[in-house]
């Protein structure tokens, strides 16, 4: 089973790759599959994340939870649906939060490719999911590979911004921090989700906040419309 992971995730993630927790993993998505079971994102998409925003390019770190679970709206980056889908409630806040903080345009589409080539990991806590069972593969085993790839990030000499939106992406990194010595920013809001937006997302201003930093960091700032 080829895995479609980038060349420097890759290098860093190797030690994952034969590990008992990994190996039963990838067979059981494989036989989910075999099946007829629909699992999203298709097969050449779970490490999406990976594929769009290589190790060395990682300037920022948005972390979700697990893929949308309706046909056709996964495609391996956290919060993002493929061009001619409609955004979720969601990502329709983040747009809202988008326009009322840095004035983009509204967006015609919800992709957010644009934003995972500068630099922006997209990144999902559980990569795949079964259609219309939200969290169905929460203990397979992705949340263990999921901490690698953040761990991976976090042993980075360059600082790297993490956004965490609501309580399951903040406790997911929770040791960040103590891991590479205060190096990074991370930056805490609650999720998008239609249900807590307005208790501390909208207002939260993560997306200047993380130009300014970046500038200030002597790295170009992400260009958030699309």
């Amino acid at each position: 089973m080829s895995l479609y992971i980038e060349e420097s995730w890759d290098a860093a993630l190797q030690e994952e790759y034969s590990k008992p927790y990994f190996e039963a993993l990838q067979t059981f998505i494989h036989h989910e599959r075999l099946s007829g079971k629909e699992v999203y994102p298709p097969h050449e998409l779970v490490f999406n994340a990976l594929v769009k925003t290589p190790l060395p390019a990682v300037k920022v770190v948005i972390v979700g939870q697990d893929p949308y679970h309706g046909r056709g709206q996964a495609h391996g980056l956290s919060f993002s649906v493929p061009k001619g889908v409609t955004p979720p409630p969601s990502l329709k806040n983040i747009f809202k939060e988008l326009i009322n903080d840095v004035g983009i345009n509204a967006p015609s589409h919800g992709s957010l490719e644009s934003w995972s080539q500068q630099g922006v990991l997209l990144l999902n806590a559980i990569l795949t999911v079964e259609d219309g069972s939200p969290l169905i593969h929460q203990k397979r085993g992705w949340q263990q590979f999921s901490d690698a790839i953040i761990r991976a990030v976090a042993l980075r000499k360059d600082p790297v911004i993490f956004l965490l939106w609501g309580k399951n992406a903040q406790q997911k990194c929770m040791n960040v921090n103590e891991l590479i010595e205060n190096r990074h920013i991370i930056l805490i809001a609650a999720h998008p989700s239609p249900l807590s937006a307005y208790n501390g997302f909208y207002g939260c201003k993560h997306f200047s906040k993380t130009n300014a930093i970046l500038q200030s960091l002597n790295k170009s700032p992400i260009d958030w419309q699309i």
